[in-house]
């Protein structure tokens, strides 16, 4: 394992700047005994979403409204603490953000067309609906003597 494996993709040929990107270490919780004390392995990346220049203009805007719940001052934070060693916590961070970028800057989804049923799938559904009925309105004990 060396060096880091990014770039980050995010969609298509745009991926995550390594200048843009400020990282932060610090003691993580967990497993790892006394090596858990010594280590700062928990990693926070942070990323100025408002302020980048890597981001097309639109799929910037639409990341700013999706994302607004989670920026504070523009800026996108994540944390990854799970494995004992800094390097596979920095690999994590950085594919959760281009995940959550990639998320956010997806293109709206398009509109659903409704279409008709097909007359013959209709009555087909209707004739087997009043045939079920049918047999529940015989089992009622209303007219058993």
């Amino acid at each position: 394992m060396d060096g880091m494996s990014g770039p980050y993709l995010i969609r298509g040929s745009v991926a995550l700047p390594e200048a843009e990107l400020l990282w932060r270490f610090s003691r993580s919780s967990g497993p790892g005994g006394q090596h858990v004390n010594t280590t700062d392995s928990q990693v926070e990346l942070r990323f100025d979403l408002a302020g980048t220049e890597a981001l097309p203009e639109v799929w910037k805007r639409r990341a700013l409204e999706r994302l607004a719940p989670r920026l504070v001052d523009g800026v996108i934070s994540v944390r990854a603490s799970e494995h004992r060693s800094q390097w596979r916590n920095r690999e994590t961070a950085a594919v959760r953000l281009a995940a959550l970028l990639a998320e956010a800057t997806a293109p709206p989804p398009k509109p659903r067309k409704p279409t008709r049923i097909p007359r013959g799938i209709n009555e087909r559904r209707l004739r087997t609906k009043k045939q079920r009925a049918e047999v529940k309105r015989g089992r009622s004990g209303r007219d058993w003597t």
